[in-house]
């Protein structure tokens, strides 16, 4: 007599379920995965290329992962994490092309030096310092620094064209530095699992019920979105990774470990040029000082992006302001998420946010000419008519309940799993894609506490993410090691951006 195969659901086609699918598809062959996705195509929503920053945060560049404390010590503790998480995320994507299950030639990633720019004599000193904390771990020896003019003039022509003579500018380069296109490998990822057989998808499906069976397990209520039949599925273990439709979906299943949660919406908005000689002059991610009060998505950046094989330039992100919890969503689902369990948790945030509300108001007040003239800080030579207004996609931030001071607005990503293990969800925003290997291996032991540490799953996992168990910064030649291995698979060398 067989075991019963294992049915897994998972909600939403982004990268979060596309690598927890190929994660459970090498460690789990005989289960069953059902992967449900109400819009029309596979990384629509926030995985999209024109809906996110697509850096590849890897804190080379990111300021905000990088405080400074009043005693004028760099703390870099949150950028070595995010540093070694990316690594971990390239390892699976490495497999994934050395196996074959990615096509070798698929550009979903590409070389783009990170730096960070910063003028002013305050800014210089911090940088500076940041500099000399970052280099003395492995991961961040390869850093450069220079205050020369005529040297970042040259990493960077375009920010320093124009600029005052006596205007003291310094910046940091990191030519490790990617620029990922997430929907396209989510895609191709989605296209393996498609392939293995044992994984349907089903596009433009969405899930409107989510209850508990007597058994355990999840009773789930699909509708098509197309011929408007609904269907009831059933599976053992449920993962929402549905972006900023997975409040909703978490609060619709009832367990005790979604109460108190609430979320907060902010859309993104970037200026992208669309002058091809002014897009050629600029080969790299310039990321600068976030504005006081601004949330650490908001840190400013003049971006060199591949999409569609193709070199393009964004400037941003502008903040502003809807209900809606994803880009095609609707103005009520903000209004709809407000219960009993969190209307406190979201107004004390909000009381205690005061300066990201003013920062919120003045963005979605801004003009264009406003926010061409953000713009001209970083470009001071760039001409109005070169540049056009993208909306980009939707961030949830995260509202949770805190039993001492009412509700604390949460930066990042946060897993959310209910005692029995048989459903998990993910919630936030940046660093999220960048992250997504490292943050499902956590759904992983959070859902299959068991499994994750058996003889059968640690050699599975290691034979697609080698330095699995291993610390990467705390072993430099393994970390250097890892990344001249993954550098090479991935043509990171070879395939400059374009």
């Amino acid at each position: 007599m067989t075991d019963k195969p294992v049915n897994i659901v998972l909600i939403g086609a982004g990268i979060m379920s596309a690598t927890l699918g190929v994660l459970l598809r090498k460690l789990m062959p005989e289960a069953q995965i059902t992967i449900f996705e109400r819009l029309e195509r596979v990384a629509a929503e926030s995985s999209d290329p024109w809906n996110n920053a697509g850096t590849g945060h890897s804190a080379f560049c990111e300021l905000n992962y990088t405080p400074m404390d009043d005693a004028g010590v760099v703390d870099v503790s949150k950028a070595l994490e995010i540093a070694h998480s990316f690594e971990v995320s390239k390892e699976l994507w490495a497999y994934l092309v050395e196996s074959g299950a990615v096509p070798y030639e698929t550009p979903f990633i590409n070389s783009v030096p990170h730096m960070s720019v910063v003028w002013g004599d305050e800014n210089v000193a911090f940088l500076k310092k940041r500099y000399e904390a970052m280099r003395a771990h492995p991961v961040f020896q390869d850093m450069q620094f220079s205050d020369e003019r005529d040297q970042i003039s040259q990493w960077a022509p375009l920010v320093m064209q124009g600029r005052q003579d006596n205007e003291a500018v310094a910046a940091t380069r990191m030519d490790a530095g990617t620029d990922v296109n997430f929907g396209m490998i989510t895609r191709e990822m989605v296209a393996y699992l498609q392939r293995s057989g044992s994984v349907e998808v089903c596009l433009n499906h969405e899930v409107n019920g989510l209850t508990r069976g007597d058994d355990g397990g999840w009773q789930i209520e699909v509708e098509n979105c197309a011929s408007k039949e609904s269907r009831e599925v059933f599976a053992d273990y449920v993962f929402i990774g549905a972006g900023g439709g997975t409040i909703k979906l978490l609060d619709m299943s009832g367990i005790d470990e979604a109460v108190g949660y609430a979320g907060f919406p902010i859309s993104g908005h970037f200026l992208h040029c669309t002058n091809p000689d002014v897009i050629q002059q600029h080969s790299a991610k310039v990321y600068g000082k976030a504005e006081v009060g601004s949330p650490p998505m908001s840190v400013p950046h003049l971006d060199c992006r591949i999409i569609a094989d193709e070199r393009t330039l964004f400037f941003g992100p502008y903040a502003g302001f809807t209900t809606k919890f994803l880009k095609s969503g609707s103005y009520m689902d903000l209004p709809l998420s407000i219960e009993m369990h969190n209307v406190w948790p979201l107004l004390s945030a909000g009381m205690k946010n005061v300066d990201l509300a003013k920062y919120l108001i003045e963005q979605v007040t801004n003009s264009f000419e406003d926010r061409f003239k953000a713009l001209l800080v970083y470009y001071p030579q760039a001409n109005m008519d070169d540049w056009q207004e993208l909306v980009a996609g939707q961030r949830v931030q995260i509202i949770k309940k805190d039993d001492n001071s009412g509700g604390e607005l949460k930066f990042g990503t946060e897993i959310v799993c209910s005692a029995d293990c048989s459903i998990a969800a993910l919630l936030g925003a940046s660093p999220g894609a960048s992250t997504s290997v490292s943050i499902m291996l956590e759904v992983l032991a959070k859902m299959f506490p068991q499994k994750i540490a058996s003889k059968e799953w640690q050699p599975a996992i290691r034979s697609m993410i080698p330095s699995y168990g291993e610390l990467l910064l705390e072993d430099g030649d393994l970390c250097l090691a890892t990344r001249a291995r993954t550098s090479s698979i991935l043509q990171l060398g070879a395939r400059p951006g374009r």
